[in-house]
């Protein structure tokens, strides 16, 4: 994982480096959306549009941190959003479990309940170059990812509504294959979610990244119908890593798992909806091998 190793940076607003995100996950157009009859505004912090739980989101608030005395090291994270926090409604109480597994896999489990209707996508941010060192891009690194279609966006990187499929087109990695062989041919690189195949809420693998020179791969495993693969497009040097490294263009990617961006205002997309009454539960696990 590409970070830091102080507080410190974390706080200067870099680009989300290991950030838990919410409470919704990637872009909301212009930052509107409606429950019912009533529509709700959202603070916008990426051009028009609102982005990752807008100016004060989940990875700049205080989370209350408790270790879980069980048989596997774990420590969970609790945070209460009050109602119309950053323009959203009702009361959410969110929790957010850190678990080791026996097969060296990182198992984030989410939870939420509200006291009113409101959209809940929450994800983990995490940046990864597996060569270990963010003086090489990702470029040779292999991707293989679980889905036979993606979501197209417009210029402000909002989808379109479409869902269509990666078969003929740079967006295909149902077969491992080079980030960069046909990355330069996606305008801006990619940064894009993807509707995983025979998604149905159970926990299943969904992605596979390799780097063939360590022969070091991560696999993504979660319950969610999305995956937002995220190239390192607007990486340009501003932060250095815990190694003394500049963070440069596509020297890190990110796997997302989520429900699709723009989702309250897609009624085609998953719904992100959340009642009173109802739990919010998702996993995902993102899990560290090494070629035999």
């Amino acid at each position: 994982m590409v970070g830091f190793d102080s507080v410190g940076p974390y706080l200067q607003s870099p680009p989300y480096f290991g950030a838990l995100i919410g409470r919704y996950s990637n872009r909301i157009a212009a930052g509107k959306f409606s429950i019912g009859d009533k529509q709700y505004t959202l603070a916008t912090n990426n051009g028009a549009n609102h982005l990752h739980g807008g100016l004060v989101g989940f990875d700049k608030v205080i989370w209350t941190a408790a270790p879980i005395t069980d048989s596997i090291p774990s420590l969970s994270l609790s945070y209460l959003s009050k109602d119309g926090e950053e323009g959203y409604p009702g009361n959410l109480q969110v929790q957010v479990i850190y678990s080791l597994t026996d097969d060296d896999g990182l198992r984030i489990q989410y939870e939420a309940t509200t006291d009113q209707p409101t959209i809940v996508n929450l994800t983990n941010h995490s940046y990864f170059n597996l060569t270990g060192d963010t003086k090489q891009t990702i470029r040779q690194h292999l991707l293989q990812l679980n889905a036979d279609g993606y979501t197209p966006v417009d210029k402000g990187l909002i989808p379109t509504g479409e869902i269509r499929p990666v078969a003929g087109t740079p967006f295909d990695f149902r077969t491992a294959t080079a980030i960069g062989s046909r990355m330069d041919s996606v305008e801006g690189g990619y940064d894009h979610n993807y509707v995983l195949t025979n998604a149905n809420g159970s926990l299943q693998k969904v992605a596979t990244l390799t780097e063939p020179g360590s022969g070091r791969i991560l696999e993504v495993w979660t319950t969610e119908p999305g995956i937002q693969f995220y190239s390192g497009n607007f990486l340009d040097g501003k932060f250095v890593n815990h190694t003394g490294t500049p963070v440069q263009l596509h020297t890190a990617l990110c796997l997302e798992t989520q429900h699709f961006p723009d989702s309250p205002n897609k009624k085609e997309f998953p719904s992100t909806l959340l009642e009173p009454g109802k739990k919010y539960v998702t996993e995902t696990i993102y899990k560290i091998s090494v070629a035999k």
